[in-house]
């Protein structure tokens, strides 16, 4: 989890550290099951469409129902996580996650695809879930912001090694692209196996001597028994709320601030892109596979990954806030250029010459290039790292859940009818769009969410709790 993580060494020891090393492990595997599959996709799409013979609605099913099995797996994930523990529910999720890759390697059509892919989808809504929470609450406060960003760093990694994975296979392999996602769920089963669940989730089903082993293992604090006694204290009153009680008046603005950070997460274009980038950068005047490919691989997938280690290193430096509004200005005017890149290819078309077309692409390729990097250190893992933060514990697996659902059901939005999209309005209204959503993302985050840097758990819910009161 880099060398912050070795940070705590004076405080915990090495063999807090070793397990810590462990826990964020189990996070970053996590998030590539969710980002392998992601980006594959974009790879493998040609050759599914040489084999199927599939109509673009049939591509954009393909693509896109992953998210609607994930949009389930998420909305059941939190009910799960509470009732089996968060461990469990990411063994769930990898046993799932392997059994979908198979179906989709072996599918005969298109139909059984489409099956395997609501199979993945399910295991990686479930993981989207429990794995920032098991991280959020096994984490030291000091470092909770470094193991949630963890989760998107793995993202971002799996949608890197997807896309490498694209650039050294044929399109034709399409089906080992899509089986090789099953070693990832393995990986993630063998990974938990050795961890315990967390000492919260311990504690609230009456299991205080494996909470207080679990503590000791991850954080070593001084006093362990003082320090389970005061997460105790609370364990005590933190009976599973209702789903009406989640979505009472108390708890209202913490639910809409999570979602609305979910949604703003998608409707800001990201998926369109990884999902859809070989056919942007043809678009954009990159006519061969190999050229398309390696744009892919480098400039969407190599730079998501450098730049979320950016907010793994400073979420927890910087803040929450900062870094969310500072991306958010480079996404938007990097989707502006987009769009004014994609007008003059149009011009080009219509009889403009072919350095104004080359023009065009690099600018294209520049500005995707700075999207990306602002989106991977603000709005991809700072949004995962406050939606786990800002619950209150009472509610925390309902309203994660409900803020995951929401997050999916974005993302299948946008990748559903991205290519419908661009056929109907054009590249350039397109990215506007996109660009429009990250103004108005700007100033609901300046206005409306909280910094969450530094504070507890318990702090952030006592928070909300003042603000609620004072209301009355």
């Amino acid at each position: 989890m880099s060398t912050d993580v070795v940070g705590i060494e004076g405080q915990a020891g090495q063999r807090a550290t070793k397990w810590l090393w462990l826990v964020g492990a189990v996070i970053a595997v996590s998030g590539i099951l969710f980002g392998y599959d992601q980006g594959v996709i974009s790879g493998a799409l040609r050759g599914i469409e040489d084999s199927f013979k599939v109509s673009t609605t049939t591509t954009e099913i393909i693509t896109s129902w992953v998210t609607l099995g994930a949009l389930v797996g998420a909305l059941v994930a939190g009910v799960t996580a509470d009732r089996i523990g968060r461990r469990s529910a990411l063994l769930l999720a990898g046993g799932l996650f392997v059994v979908g890759a198979i179906v989709e390697a072996a599918a005969p059509g298109a139909a059984i695809l489409v099956v395997g892919r609501l199979v993945v989808g399910f295991a990686v809504g479930i993981a989207s879930v429990a794995a920032p929470l098991y991280a959020a609450e096994m984490a030291p406060a000091h470092l909770r912001g470094r193991f949630v960003s963890g989760y998107q760093l793995g993202i971002t990694f799996g949608i890197f090694l997807a896309y490498l994975v694209d650039e050294l296979m044929d399109s034709a392999d399409w089906r080992l692209m899509l089986g090789v996602s099953s070693f990832v769920g393995i990986a993630l089963i063998i990974a938990i196996l050795p961890l315990p669940d967390t000492p919260r989730w311990y504690l609230k089903v009456g299991r205080r001597s494996e909470a207080v082993e679990a503590l000791e293992k991850v954080d070593a604090p001084p006093d362990a028994e003082a320090a389970i006694a005061i997460i105790e204290a609370e364990a005590a009153s933190d009976v599973q709320a209702s789903w009406e009680v989640a979505f009472s008046k108390r708890w209202r603005t913490p639910l809409l601030i999570g979602v609305g950070l979910a949604v703003f997460q998608q409707i800001t274009g990201i998926n369109a892109i990884i999902y859809y980038a070989d056919k942007i950068f043809d678009a954009a005047g990159f006519t061969s596979v190999a050229d398309q490919t390696m744009a892919t691989t480098w400039a969407v997938g190599g730079v998501n990954v450098l730049a979320t280690l950016v907010a793994v290193m400073f979420v927890d430096r910087l803040g929450r806030k900062p870094l969310l509004l500072a991306g958010l200005v480079g996404m938007g005017l990097s989707l502006a250029v987009v769009g004014i890149a994609f007008q003059s290819l149009g011009d080009v078309q219509h009889g403009g010459s072919a350095q104004a077309a080359s023009d065009a692409g690099v600018i294209t390729l520049v500005a995707l290039v700075v999207y990306i990097a602002s989106f991977a250190f603000s709005m991809g893992p700072v949004v995962w790292t406050i939606i786990n933060e800002i619950y209150p514990r009472e509610v925390r697996g309902r309203m994660v859940s409900v803020a995951t659902a929401f997050n999916w059901f974005s993302a299948w939005l946008v990748s559903q009818f991205f290519l419908t999209l661009t056929d109907s309005i054009g590249e350039s209204a397109t990215f506007w769009m996109f660009a429009s959503f990250c103004l108005i993302a700007f100033f609901w985050i300046l206005r409306y969410v909280p910094e969450t840097k530094e504070r507890t758990l318990e702090e952030i819910e006592e928070m909300w709790q003042k603000r609620f009161d004072a209301r009355e």
